[in-house]
């Protein structure tokens, strides 16, 4: 083998052959050309809890699949959230704090007579518990911003996942 000439590197040998494997899969990006998650931008009519959670919720779902101008479906998602203490110092103080989210949701036509998927999604964040009373305020509501952002992705996930089984 000649110096100029370089043998091409096994990880990137590997790449190469994983996307040309992937590809002969069926796989499809899900926001691509006539894909799935067309089918729900600007169609699905949301209902969310009247809170500030709920706000969150929903802002995070019209980012991802859009505002219903009209409306073929329609998503009812519930949200609960619990607080426990993730850690506990020596002197008996809660330094850290656990946010666990639970949303029962359902997806039904635009009509509401079929329901056609229900799911409940889970998740948690945590905050930092240690700062002053404003700092662990600020934190608590990032955190339950995050948290609130998180139980979107996973709905809107699951729905853009149930979207492509039917279509195919």
């Amino acid at each position: 083998m000649s110096s100029d000439q370089r043998p091409v590197s096994p990880s990137r040998r590997s790449a190469l052959l994983g996307l040309m494997a992937l590809g002969g899969c069926g796989l499809a990006p899900v926001y691509g050309k006539n894909a799935p998650a067309l089918a729900l931008r600007n169609a699905v009519a949301l209902t969310t809890p009247e809170t500030v959670i709920g706000f969150r919720l929903r802002r995070r779902m019209i980012d991802r699949l859009g505002a219903a101008e009209t409306p073929r479906f329609n998503l009812t998602a519930s949200f609960t959230m619990t607080t426990k203490a993730a850690t506990i110092t020596g002197d008996g103080n809660t330094s850290r704090i656990s946010l666990i989210g639970v949303s029962q949701w359902s997806l039904q036509d635009a009509a509401g007579e079929t329901t056609l998927i229900t799911d409940t999604a889970t998740t948690f964040t945590s905050y930092s518990a240690t700062g002053s009373t404003v700092a662990t305020v600020a934190a608590k509501d990032d955190a339950e911003a995050r948290l609130a952002i998180a139980i979107a992705d996973l709905i809107t996930n699951r729905i853009l996942l149930f979207m492509s089984g039917r279509t195919r």
